[in-house]
């Protein structure tokens, strides 16, 4: 196989590097662009519609019909071949978004016109095994499974025995005693606990008297709970279909005129974009902003990216949580007000910080180490006692989106790890040096007294042992937050491995037989045409450039040591080909947001094609061979 010469890799890289850097707005950030999304549109329709219908506000009620008109339009030519909707335009049809999609169609008054479109979706139901696929897509997770089935009660497709119910009444517990009591939707849910539980509640009250009148007593003390965690701008986690979840459900008892309900309300209006669609969130940028340092400090000292470097300090929070009660330092995925603090954007804040750090001006200096010793307090606060990272809260083990995961946990050890590389030694129990993960010059002097080193390497070991537990015998590993859509279980274990093998980079720990087997199963699924993400032996479903960037990027890391071998020579081919084609820049839905629904976002794709591009640079090329296409 031909061998990339230098001069067309720089090239590539420097072609990627222009398109990320004109993504920033007016403030130097990534805001991004998340896909349009039929379930986030649907859910909004429903939402506006029961609003309007009970709503004595006329210009609020008025403003809600006619958004709801324009969802209507838009699902209508979003419709799948099969009769059903997918999460995103890329997207296979799935049991749940159908069922909200066919109910926000009847809520909204479209029976008649949509009567073809509601034809063929009752048909793909059908062939989905009714209404009984959504139990069986969640589980035992009720998050999403009983709102989606109080939203099919509202429109009369089902009957509210179907729905089963939510105890919204344990919201009225102390916080201290939410993980204990094991409640049956995760830690970021408790708006919908309380607004579908009263719902369901409402139109289906129990048998008991005694547990009818005791219930019914903690209503308004529940939605008491709920209201402090609404933000300003009304959108619980800046999420639409949380948001209109909450609001539908209330609207339907009788309480749209309840300040949650009516904020809620104005939050989705607010949340429909020109064409009539909603976003699964409002945005990523803290998120986007952290990548987009990352890779471009990959092949450069100065990453060209200052700009942001204000902005993300700003996003550090400072207070409490009132949503989950975490504690002050760490970050959200955005910067909006429905923001909450989580282990992943943390972790990608604190080596954002860190590449920052070196082209900051020594004035910054002592605030970018100021915040990321809070930063590092909090991440190590949120381990949990398996050794590995939740999202949210710390010994919320029940459902899936509350445990430890090995992405997260893998991102917090390069995190720590980029700030206190004392720790090495320690942690990795030999004299190897952590790889290029870790900063050419750490913090000195009194700056240092901040980053507890000890604690550090305790905390990275006990990641690398859970790690370790959860590798699958094929020695990959499955992540959280993304998937793939045509993998067994939608799971995008080239993702996961990639991302767990960065972490034993990183900690140069690439010889220890977990990164082996990791790096052995990551090559085996290659496809033939040199990415990932596609069918193995060339079949009609092409590699994405999202997995096959950092699959790249994590065996160059992993593998610096051979002889590029020719299974990292393929991906750089396929890669740079996806440049000179103009490919790299088309997302793929690989994202998810919280369970099974999922999303695109613009930048994914820019953003891990430049970091593997940079990978490769720093990797092959002479250490000053490549300065000049920087100016």
């Amino acid at each position: 196989m031909e061998m990339i010469d230098s001069q067309t890799l720089l090239q590539s890289h420097q072609t990627v590097r222009r398109e990320l850097l004109a993504m920033r707005d007016a403030h130097g950030v990534w805001r991004g662009w998340l896909s349009s999304s039929p379930l986030a549109t649907a859910t909004s329709v429903s939402a506006l519609s029961l609003f309007a219908d009970r709503s004595p506000d006329d210009a609020l009620s008025n403003a809600c019909r006619q958004l709801s008109h324009r969802g209507v339009d838009w699902l209508l030519g979003r419709q799948n071949a099969d009769g059903g909707w997918g999460d995103t335009d890329r997207s296979l049809s799935n049991i749940s978004t159908t069922l909200l999609a066919m109910a926000a169609l009847r809520l909204a008054g479209a029976s008649a016109r949509a009567g073809d479109a509601l034809g063929r979706a009752e048909q793909y139901v059908q062939r989905q095994g009714g209404t009984d696929a959504v139990v069986r897509r969640y589980g035992n997770d009720r998050t999403f499974a009983v709102p989606i089935l109080m939203n099919c009660a509202l429109a009369g497709m089902v009957d509210w025995s179907s729905v089963g119910s939510l105890p919204f009444e344990w919201a009225c517990l102390p916080h201290r005693f939410w993980r204990s009591i094991r409640l049956p939707v995760v830690s970021y849910a408790l708006p919908a606990l309380v607004a579908v539980g009263q719902a369901c509640y409402h139109h289906r009250k129990p048998w008991n008297p005694i547990t009818r009148l005791l219930r019914g007593l903690c209503r308004q003390a529940s939605l008491s709970v709920i209201e402090p965690m609404q933000p300003a701008d009304g959108g619980f986690l800046e999420a639409i279909p949380l948001t209109a979840f909450v609001a539908m459900a209330l609207s339907s008892i009788g309480l749209a005129e309840h300040p949650i309900a009516r904020r809620g309300v104005k939050f989705l209006l607010n949340a429909f974009r020109d064409d009539g669609g909603c976003p699964i969130d409002i945005d990523l940028a803290v998120w986007n902003t952290t990548l987009a340092v990352g890779s471009l400090a990959k092949a450069a000292g100065d990453v060209g990216a200052l700009g942001c470097l204000d902005w993300l300090l700003g996003c550090q929070h400072t207070r409490e949580h009132p949503f989950t009660h975490a504690p002050p330092g760490g970050w959200a995925w955005t910067d909006l007000s429905g923001g909450v603090p989580d282990a992943d954007d943390t972790s990608g804040a604190l080596l954002a910080l860190r590449s920052l750090r070196g082209s900051a001006a020594p004035s910054q200096h002592h605030r970018i180490d100021s915040a990321a010793a809070a930063g590092i307090r909090w991440l190590l606060d949120l381990q949990n006692q398996d050794g590995g990272w939740p999202t949210f809260c710390r010994g919320w083990g029940k459902l899936p989106f509350d445990r430890s995961s090995p992405d997260l946990t893998a991102h917090a050890i390069r995190a720590l790890w980029a700030w206190a590389p004392n720790a090495s030694a320690a942690a990795s129990g030999h004299d190897q040096p952590p790889s290029s993960e870790v900063p050419r010059s750490a913090p000195t002097g009194g700056s240092r007294q901040g980053f507890p080193v000890a604690e550090i390497s305790a905390a990275v070991s006990r990641g690398f042992e859970y790690l370790s537990r959860m590798q699958q015998p094929d020695g990959s590993w499955t992540p959280l937050w993304f998937g793939n859509q045509f993998e067994p279980n939608e799971e995008n274990r080239v993702y996961g491995t990639s991302r767990v093998l960065l972490a034993f980079a990183a900690a140069g720990r690439t010889a220890r037989p977990e990164a082996v087997r990791g790096v052995d199963w990551l090559m085996s699924r290659q496809s033939a045409d040199g990415g990932w993400g596609g069918d193995r032996e060339a079949a009609p479903r092409p590699s994405s450039v999202e997995e096959t960037a950092v699959a790249l990027e994590s065996l160059l890391a992993t593998c610096a040591d051979r002889k590029h071998p020719l299974p990292i020579q393929a991906a750089l081919q396929w890669l740079i080909g996806a440049v000179e084609s103009g490919q790299y820049r088309e997302a793929s839905p690989i994202g998810l947001y919280f369970a099974k629904l999922w999303y695109y976002e613009k930048t994914y794709p820019v953003v891990f094609t430049l970091a593997a591009l940079g990978e490769a640079i720093r990797r092959w090329l002479p250490a000053n061979g490549h300065s000049e296409h920087h100016q």
